[in-house]
C-alpha cells in the first residue's frame, strides 16, 4: 500500500513538472480543462475540506460578524494552544483581546471532531502606498476538517462559533454613553461621525431607585416583555422598539430611571441633543448611526426645540416677515431645511425607526402640558411614567440605601410629613446624605431629615400665602378699575 501511494505521488510530481514546462504552449481551452481535471484529482486524493472566513465582505466592506465572533471565540477557547499571540484593545471592550497571531495554526475539538484553524492574510500585489490602505490586504481564518464531517461543521459548528463569540463579546463589552456632535466642528468641516462617547458607568439600578415597588415591578415586567418580544413584534408587523415618557418635577429621578433601565437591559445610551440638530435630514443621519440594543434619550424635550402645540405669536410674525422678504419658491425650500415636528415623529415611528431594531426611545419633561399630543400619543410613547414627589415607600428605599435601615421609630413621623408636603427624592436624599457624612447615628440623620421636610412645608405654606395675597390684590385692583370705568362712563353720559 505504501508503495502504491509513493508511486502516485511520484506521478503527480512528474505531471506538475511537465505541465509547468509546456503550459505556455498549450491552447487556453485545453489548459483550462487540464487545470479542472487536476483539481478534481486533488479533491479525490485529499480527504479534507476548507472554509474561509474573510474579515470584510460586501460592497461597502463591512466587517464580517462571523469573523469577529471567531476572533473572540479563539481568544477564549483556543489561544492557550498557540505559540504566537497578539493583543489588541477593541472599541467596545475595556479589556485587551489576546488571540492567535497571523500565520498561526491551532486546533479545536467539537463533538469529538478535530478542526484546524489557520489565521492568515492576503497581501497586496500593488506597491503603491495609499493613506486609505490597500483593498487587497484582507485578513481571514481558514478552517480545515475531514470531508465526512462537513455537515456537522456547516450546520452546527459555525453556529456554535457565532453564538459563543456573541456571548463572550457581550460579557467583555464596555457599555457607552454617546452624545451627538454639532453639525460642524470648530474649524468648519463635518466630523466623520455624528456621535462621540465615553464609558457608561452610572451605578443606578432599580434596587436603588426611590420609587413605589409596585410601579418599579410594572416597569421591569414591561422591559422584560420587550426584550423577549422579537418574534412577537415581527408577528404583529411592528418595529422592535419601545417608547417611554418620563414626566414630573425636577429632582424626581428621571435621569436615574434612564440609568436604571440601561443597566437592567445592558444597553448603550445615546443622549440626543436636539438643539445641535439643524435639519430633518441630519436627524435621520444621526439615527442611522445608532446601533441596536440601545436607548435613545431626549431630555427636557419641551425645552430642546419649539415642538409644542402652542406656537409663539411673535415667532410666527417674525417668520412671516422673513418669508415675505425671500424670493418666490424659497419659502418651501427653507422649511425643508429645518428640524420640524413631523421630522421628529418620523424619527420615532416612521420607516427609518425600523432600522436596527431593539431600541428604546425615552423622552423626559418637567412640563407635560407643553408637549404636542401627537408627540406623546400611545404607539410613540408606549408607556407614560410619572416621576412624582417622594412618597413614604420611596423614602424607605432611600433610608435603606443611605442609612442601611428598614425600620425606625421616627418613620411614622416622616410618613405623616411626606403626606402633607411635596418634596423631591433628591431633596430627601440630600437631607440624609449630608448629615450622614458628619454623623453616623441613624436617629440624628432622620431627625435632620424631619427638619428638612418641616422647612419645606413652611416654605410651601409661605408661597401659598403669597400667591393668595397676590390674587386678592389683583382682584381688588380689578374691582377699583371697574368702578373707575363705571364712573367715567356715567360722567360722559351726563
Amino acid at each position: 500500500m505504501a508503495e502504491s501511494w509513493a508511486g502516485l505521488g511520484s506521478a503527480i510530481a512528474s505531471f506538475l513538472f511537465l505541465y509547468a514546462m509546456v503550459k505556455d504552449h498549450i491552447p487556453f481551452q485545453l489548459r483550462d480543462y487540464l487545470a479542472t481535471f487536476f483539481h478534481k484529482v486533488l479533491s479525490f486524493i485529499n480527504p479534507y475540506d476548507q472554509i474561509t472566513i474573510n474579515e470584510y465582505h460586501g460592497e461597502y466592506m463591512h466587517r464580517d460578524e462571523l469573523y469577529a465572533a471567531a476572533q473572540v471565540y479563539l481568544s477564549e477557547s483556543c489561544s492557550f494552544r498557540a505559540r504566537k499571540l497578539k493583543a489588541e484593545l477593541g472599541q467596545e471592550s475595556d479589556k485587551p483581546l489576546v488571540t492567535i497571531d497571523d500565520y498561526e495554526e491551532v486546533t479545536d475539538t467539537f463533538r469529538g471532531v478535530r478542526i484546524w484553524w489557520y489565521a492568515s492574510m492576503r497581501l497586496p500585489n500593488s506597491k503603491t502606498i495609499s493613506i486609505y490602505g490597500s483593498d487587497e490586504e484582507r485578513k481571514y481564518y481558514r478552517l480545515t476538517f475531514h470531508k465526512r464531517h462537513r455537515k456537522l461543521v456547516e450546520g452546527e459548528y459555525l453556529n456554535h462559533i457565532l453564538r459563543e463569540g456573541r456571548d463572550v463579546k457581550i460579557r467583555r463589552r464596555q457599555r457607552k454613553l454617546f452624545t451627538n456632535s454639532p453639525s460642524r466642528n470648530w474649524y468648519g468641516y463635518r466630523s466623520s461621525s455624528s456621535w462621540s462617547h465615553v464609558a457608561f458607568e452610572h451605578p443606578a439600578t432599580f434596587e436603588t431607585l426611590a420609587m413605589d415597588p409596585e410601579k418599579k415591578r410594572e416597569i421591569i415586567d414591561d422591559l422584560i416583555t420587550f426584550r423577549e418580544g422579537k418574534e412577537y413584534y415581527k408577528k404583529i408587523g411592528k418595529a422592535w422598539k419601545r417608547g417611554y415618557l418620563l414626566y414630573g418635577p425636577p429632582g424626581t429621578g428621571k435621569s436615574s430611571m434612564i440609568s436604571a433601565i440601561a443597566n437592567f437591559m445592558e444597553y448603550d445610551v445615546y443622549d440626543l441633543e436636539l438643539t445641535t440638530v439643524k435639519t430633518n435630514t441630519e436627524l435621520r443621519k444621526i439615527f442611522i448611526e445608532t446601533t441596536g440594543k440601545s436607548i435613545i434619550v431626549i431630555e427636557d424635550i419641551d425645552c430642546s426645540v419649539d415642538l409644542t402645540a402652542k406656537r409663539k405669536e411673535k415667532k410666527k410674525e417674525k417668520d412671516n416677515e422673513e418669508k415675505e422678504k425671500k424670493p418666490p419658491g424659497m419659502e418651501e425650500k427653507d422649511e425643508n431645511n429645518k428640524l420640524t415636528l413631523s421630522g421628529l415623529l418620523n424619527f420615532i415611528d416612521g420607516l427609518w425607526s425600523a432600522c436596527g431594531g431593539e431600541r428604546i426611545v425615552i423622552f423626559t419633561t418637567n412640563h407635560l402640558e407643553k408637549l404636542d399630543p401627537a408627540l406623546i400619543r400611545r404607539g410613540r410613547m408606549d408607556m407614560h411614567i410619572e416621576m412624582s414627589y417622594c412618597s413614604f415607600e420611596a423614602f424607605k428605599v432611600l433610608a435603606k440605601n443611605y442609612l442601611g435601615v428598614v425600620e425606625h421609630n421616627l418613620f411614622d413621623t416622616i410618613r405623616t410629613l411626606l403626606s402633607e408636603v411635596n418634596i423631591s427624592p433628591a431633596d430627601v436624599a440630600e437631607g440624609l446624605m449630608l448629615k450622614k457624612s458628619r454623623n453616623k447615628d441613624v436617629g440624628a440623620c432622620l431627625e435632620n431629615l424631619i427638619r428638612v421636610i418641616e422647612a419645606a412645608k413652611e416654605e410651601a405654606k409661605r408661597k401659598a400665602q403669597e400667591e393668595l395675597a397676590a390674587k386678592e390684590n389683583e382682584k381688588e385692583e380689578s374691582t377699583v378699575e371697574n368702578k373707575s370705568s363705571d364712573i367715567e362712563d356715567n360722567n360722559s353720559k351726563k
